[in-house]
């Protein structure tokens, strides 16, 4: 360095000399009459500015070498320093820190001032500015970095570079808590932190904090990265520091555009009316926290259709049946035959949107079957092309090997039939519907969506179509009841919240799969059945014997606490012959009962009743009449009948609503069955 700068001065001082010669050489040279001028101009010219650069280099150099020097002098003079002390360059960047800094705070300002700056003040590039600015004018300066404490600033001569070192330091922690220095750093501890004022700035905010919040920095005020408060974090914050409340703790939404980050926040109130502010990622809590308030929510909506369903089926229970009564006393060539058969079949149509409100709680009766789905399925093909029309194509691809289900073969067949329909539905330009069966073995537990799948053999069908797809905003409210993407009165939203219930009963899963403007996939999952399972079941359960004893008149009790109901059931009966004892609770049947003179040969009793409900009066009767042969009625099938619960032997179940055919071959095949003889 030093021989280059010695070379830039003799440039500097012979290049005048070098000049004179230059210039006769110039003169000397004839030229015309109007050269002179424009050589004098020129000449004058060139002096200046070969005067000019070298100047300018020799002071560029002078002045790298100055600094250099000064950063050689300060290391040598902070190396054997107590005191943490480094060396800030012109432009920000840490050049140079002692031993004392590295050994008690490490690489804590990563390379530049300006990064220290950002986390201790509002704005770090005006804080540097004026730093700069005072040192320009006193030569020295100081500046507050956090919990570090206070530095002093002094300006290097001529090099634009500072020496930055620790005027006051923090008070030591004791020896017991300085054990280990990133414990007892605020700056390191293992946990979000911030300290706040009364207006929710934050003074503070340590490096998981910094982390947790993407970049939030002192001066910033809180509500700037959370929200969802439900009232200004400020006032709260505010409660907080004045007394008014000792602590609190709030799950607040992180404002990142990142719709499932939730952060919760715990406030304490501190001195100086500061408040500590300990964070926590809450978002897996909030997610287990949204799935648990949507389970109780569909519970509850299940609650509230098998309520309305067992009430509107005892309506429609009396309707039909009435209905029917009518229509025995008029032949299809009275006038009013037409009218009695359209309350009939609309009857009918409503009996079938509640038996879509049971699907969907889960309360309906079930009768489970095995079933191969590739004969359920080729049997439904004429049908669901009809459904689709024209515009639509379906197609099938089924497995060779396809494993059998255990399942309700007509309750299955609704849903296949509501996903084509859907299906179709979102198809307005045509395209095509694929229903697809394999067989899905799982080694292990599964996560499948929001749900577990066990490990074991499971048969899978799928729907998928080249529609519109589902918006994901809308995806997670698909099978809830009433949900509907379509125009008013093109759906009434149970479709899929009926499928969804009716494969829930069955033991199975649903997923949904969509993407906006592509298509849709529909996918079930059953637990994989063996046929030769249920054939030995069957076999194990001898045949009933066919009765000849009823050959004079049959007696029924009937228990059935809607007064409508019972008259009809009542009517039926007697039309076929069989004396009716009529009772409108469980309590009046037992006290009938109580005489032991009374031949009973079929209790014929509704589920649900004030008091005691059907098959809880049932078992009490049937200690002293166990031969006595019971049907039970309902809307739903209630708890009563559910898994943990002793079978009441020679029983049978009809559903409400009811035919009055139906009622009395129910009857009258259960007065045909005799009780196998046990050996």
């Amino acid at each position: 360095m030093t021989s280059r700068l010695a070379g830039l001065l003799r440039i500097k001082f012979a290049l005048p000399a070098l000049m004179l010669p230059l210039t006769g050489l110039i003169f000397a040279v004839p030229q015309p009459a109007s050269a002179p001028l424009i050589s004098s101009a020129f000449l004058g010219c060139f002096l200046a500015v070969g005067i000019v650069v070298a100047e300018t280099v020799v002071a560029i150099g002078g002045r790298r070498h100055v600094a250099r020097r000064q950063l050689l002098n300060a290391r040598k003079e902070l190396a054997d320093s107590t005191v943490p002390a480094f060396v800030v360059g012109p432009d920000g960047a840490i050049l140079f820190q002692n031993q004392m800094w590295s050994t008690r705070y490490g690489d804590q300002f990563g390379t530049s001032i300006l990064e220290k700056l950002g986390y201790c003040v509002a704005d770090p590039k005006q804080a540097w500015h004026d730093i700069r600015l005072t040192l320009a004018k006193t030569g020295c300066s100081a500046c507050e970095l956090g919990e570090m404490g206070r530095f002093s600033v002094i300006g290097l001569h001529n090099g634009g570079m500072q020496l930055w070192q620790i005027e006051t330091a923090p008070d030591p922690a004791p020896a017991a808590e300085t054990s280990d220095p990133v414990k007892c750093d605020f700056e390191w501890l293992p946990v979000p932190l911030l300290t706040l004022d009364a207006r929710s700035q934050i003074l503070r905010i340590n490096a998981f904090g910094r982390d947790l919040l993407e970049g939030a920095h002192p001066g910033q005020l809180l509500a700037t990265h959370l929200d969802g408060l439900g009232r200004e974090i400020a006032d709260w914050v505010s409660d907080v520091s004045s007394g008014r409340m000792a602590h609190g703790s709030e799950v607040l939404h992180l404002r990142s555009g990142n719709p499932d980050r939730f952060i919760q926040v715990s406030l304490t109130r501190g001195t100086d009316d500061q408040v500590t502010a300990v964070l926590s990622d809450a978002s897996a809590m909030k997610t287990l926290e949204a799935q648990f308030v949507q389970s109780q929510k569909m519970q509850a909506i299940g609650q509230l259709a098998g309520g309305i369903a067992h009430d509107f089926n005892n309506l429609l229970t009396a309707i039909t049946g009435h209905c029917d009564l009518l229509m025995l006393r008029h032949d299809q060539a009275d006038p009013d035959f037409a009218d009695l058969d359209q309350i009939s079949q609309n009857a009918n149509r409503a009996a079938a949107l509640v038996r879509q409100l049971l699907a969907f709680s889960r309360k309906q009766t079930l009768k489970p079957q095995i079933v191969d789905l590739r004969d359920s399925l080729s049997d439904l093909t004429h049908l669901l092309n009809r459904l689709v029309g024209e515009r639509v194509y379906l197609t099938f691809d089924h497995d060779p090997s396809l494993r059998m289900i255990r399942a309700d073969r007509r309750q299955l067949e609704q849903v296949i039939m509501n996903l084509v329909v859907n299906a179709r539905d979102a198809m307005a330009n045509g395209g095509g519907i694929t229903i697809a069966t394999d067989n899905l073995c799982l080694s292990e537990a599964t996560r499948v969506g929001q749900a577990n799948l066990p490990a074991g053999e499971y048969v899978r069908v799928q729907v998928r179509d080249q529609g519109c797809g589902i918006p994901a905003e809308e995806l997670s409210k698909i099978f809830e009841p009433f949900f509907t993407t379509k125009k008013l009165g093109e759906g009434t939203g149970l479709g899929l919240s009926t499928a969804y219930g009716i494969v829930k009963q069955t033991g199975g899963y649903i997923f949904c799969d969509s993407t906006f403007g592509e298509g849709s996939t529909f996918s079930l999952i059953f637990p994989a059945h063996d046929p030769v399972e249920e054939a030995t079941a069957l076999i194990g359960t001898p045949p009933p014997q066919v009765a000849t004893r009823f050959e004079t008149e049959a007696t029924v009790l009937l228990v059935e606490d809607e007064a409508p109901v019972r008259a009809f059931a009542s009517r039926a009966l007697k039309l076929q012959g069989i004396r009716v004892i009529e009772a409108a609770s469980a309590e009046e049947a037992l006290s009938l009962l109580a005489d032991h003179r009374l031949h009973i040969d079929v209790f014929v009793t509704d589920v649900v009743m004030p008091g005691m409900d059907g098959p809880a009066w049932v078992r009490t009767a049937l200690r002293d009449r166990p031969q006595t042969r019971v049907i039970f009625m309902s809307g739903y099938a209630e708890d009563v009948f559910s898994e943990g619960h002793v079978p009441i032997p020679n029983s049978v179940f009809l559903p409400k609503p009811f035919s009055l055919t139906e009622l009395t071959a129910l009857v009258a095949q259960q007065l045909r069955v005799e009780t196998p003889v046990s050996k």
